[in-house]
C-alpha cells in the first residue's frame, strides 16, 4: 500500500501521519544553536581569539591570529551545530507508517535546515552589530601611528632649541610630503635632497653636513617603515585568505555535524516513544 492509499482507518487514533517538516523542532533548535554559537563567540573574544592589536607590528602575529581563530571557529560550528541539530532531532514529530530511509533522510534534512537557519541569522547579526569592525579599527590605528611617525622625522629635520616652531610649520609640512613621496618611491630625488638640507641648514641653524645627515636619517626610517608596512600588508592578506578558508571548511563541518545530530536525536526519540 502506498502512502496515498493511506487512509485514517489504517491508523490508531491518534497516530496520523505527522507533517514532512517539523517547523517547531526546527525553530527549537535553531535557537539552541544560535545561544550556543553567541556563547562560543564570547568565549573566544575572551580567551583574545577574536581579537587583535593594533599597536606594534601591525601584521607581526596575523598569520597565528588567523589559524587560532579559524580553529576557534570550526569548534564552535561543531559544538553549536551539534547541539542544534540534536535538539531538532529529538524534538520532532514522529512519523508514523515511514520507512526507516526515508526517516533517516527526514531528520538529516530537518539538522541540515536548522544548521542553515541558524547560520543565516548569525551573520545577520554579526554584519549589523559589526563585530568585524576590529579590523578597520586596527587598520585606523596602523595609519595613525604611521602619521604620527611621518610627522615626528619632519619634526626631527628641524628641529633646533633656539628655533621658532611657528615660523617652521610650512617648513614641515613640506618635509612630510618629501618624506612621504621618497618613501612610497623607494628613493628621494636630488633635488628634493638637496632642497631639505638647504631648507634645515637655514632654519635649524646648522652646517649643511648635519643637515644631510638629518635627512638621510629620516628617510631611511620612512623607508623602512614603509618596507614594514608592506610586509604586515601583505601578511594580514594571507591571514586572511587562511581565515575564509577555515570559515568555509567549519560550516561544511557544521553542516555535517547538524545532519548526523539530528539523525541521532531522531533515532533516540524513536526509541523511546
Amino acid at each position: 500500500m502506498s502512502s496515498t492509499d493511506l487512509t485514517t482507518d489504517d491508523f490508531a487514533d491518534g497516530d496520523w501521519p505527522a507533517p514532512t517538516v517539523s517547523w517547531a523542532a526546527i525553530a527549537a533548535g535553531t535557537v539552541s544553536a544560535i545561544a550556543a554559537t553567541l556563547i562560543l563567540m564570547a568565549l573566544g573574544a575572551g580567551l583574545g581569539f577574536a581579537a587583535a592589536s593594533p599597536w606594534g607590528d601591525p601584521g607581526e602575529h596575523a598569520g597565528a591570529f588567523a589559524v587560532m581563530t579559524g580553529v576557534w571557529i570550526i569548534i564552535t560550528q561543531w559544538l553549536a551545530s551539534g547541539l542544534g541539530g540534536y535538539i531538532t532531532g529529538r524534538l520532532r514529530e514522529r512519523w508514523v507508517g515511514t520507512h526507516t530511509h526515508e526517516v533517516f533522510f527526514r531528520d538529516t534534512a530537518h539538522g541540515l535546515v536548522t544548521w542553515a537557519t541558524a547560520t543565516a541569522i548569525v551573520a545577520a547579526l554579526t554584519v549589523w552589530a559589526g563585530v568585524g569592525g576590529g579590523s578597520a579599527a586596527a587598520k585606523a590605528a596602523a595609519a595613525e601611528l604611521a602619521t604620527a611617525h611621518l610627522a615626528y622625522d619632519a619634526d626631527a629635520i628641524f628641529r633646533s632649541p633656539t628655533g621658532d616652531s611657528a615660523a617652521l610649520v610650512v617648513a614641515r609640512n613640506e618635509a612630510r610630503t618629501i618624506l612621504a613621496t621618497a618613501a612610497s618611491d623607494g628613493q628621494m630625488s636630488p633635488v628634493d635632497r638637496d632642497y631639505l638640507i638647504a631648507s634645515a641648514s637655514a632654519r635649524a641653524g646648522i652646517a649643511p653636513a648635519d643637515a644631510a645627515v638629518r635627512v638621510d636619517a629620516a628617510l631611511a626610517r620612512e623607508q623602512a617603515a614603509a618596507v614594514k608596512a608592506r610586509e604586515a600588508a601583505d601578511t594580514a592578506r594571507k591571514a586572511a585568505s587562511a581565515l575564509g578558508f577555515f570559515t568555509a571548511l567549519s560550516m561544511l563541518i557544521g553542516a555535517f555535524i547538524a545532519c548526523v545530530a539530528a539523525a541521532l536525536g531522531g533515532r533516540q526519540r524513536d526509541e523511546h516513544v
